[in-house]
C-alpha cells in the first residue's frame, strides 16, 4: 500500500504567502504541491482507515495557533519554522500509539516547517535564506490536517479535516 503522508493547512492569507514563496524559488519541474507543513512523511498505508479517525477526532475544536518564521537552511533548500504547539502535541501522542510501525524520520521529528525551495544549489539557497531572514514572523492559525497517498513524488488527495467543522 502507498505510504501517508499528514500535512497541516495554514489560514489565508498566509498560505497563499507561503504558495507564492514556493511557486517563486521551488525548481518548477519538483514542485507538485502547493506549500504545506508536513506533520508525518510516511505513515503505512494499511493505517488509512485509523489515521482518518484520528484526524476526524483531532480537528473537533478551534483552529489552533501558528506562527511562521524564521527561515532555516537545509543546505541545497530554505525552510520556514512553524511553530504550533497544538498539531506538536497531537503528533506526540500520535508517535506513541503508532510508534513502532514508524520511519525513524517519523518517530524522531521535533519540529514543524514549511519548505519553500528545494533542490536548489547551495548558493542559491543562502541567498534566499538571505533574502528571507529578515522577513518577520506571521501569526495565523492552522485551519486543517489533510491527508494524502505518497505517489513516489506528488501526492494524491486522501481527505481534508477541518477544524471546528
Amino acid at each position: 500500500m502507498r505510504p501517508l503522508v499528514v500535512s497541516a493547512v495554514l489560514a489565508e492569507p498566509v498560505q497563499s504567502e507561503l504558495n507564492a514563496l514556493r511557486a517563486r524559488h521551488f525548481p518548477p519541474e519538483r514542485n507538485h504541491l502547493d506549500a504545506h507543513v508536513t506533520v508525518f512523511h510516511a505513515l503505512p498505508g494499511e493505517l488509512g482507515a485509523e489515521v482518518a479517525a484520528e484526524l476526524a477526532a483531532a480537528v473537533r475544536r478551534d483552529p489552533p495557533h501558528a506562527s511562521v518564521g524564521p527561515p532555516r537552511l537545509l543546505g541545497r533548500g530554505v525552510a520556514l519554522r512553524v511553530d504550533a504547539p497544538d498539531v506538536l502535541g497531537w503528533r506526540a501522542a500520535a508517535v506513541e500509539r503508532w510508534g513502532a510501525q514508524l520511519t525513524a524520520q517519523d518517530r524522531g521529528k521535533r519540529e514543524l516547517h514549511v519548505t519553500v525551495q528545494n533542490k536548489v544549489t547551495p548558493e542559491a539557497a543562502r541567498a534566499l535564506h538571505a533574502a528571507l531572514a529578515s522577513r518577520p514572523e506571521v501569526e495565523t492559525r492552522v485551519v486543517a490536517l489533510a491527508l494524502w497517498h505518497y505517489d513516489g513524488g506528488p501526492w494524491s488527495p486522501a481527505g481534508r479535516f477541518t477544524y471546528g467543522a
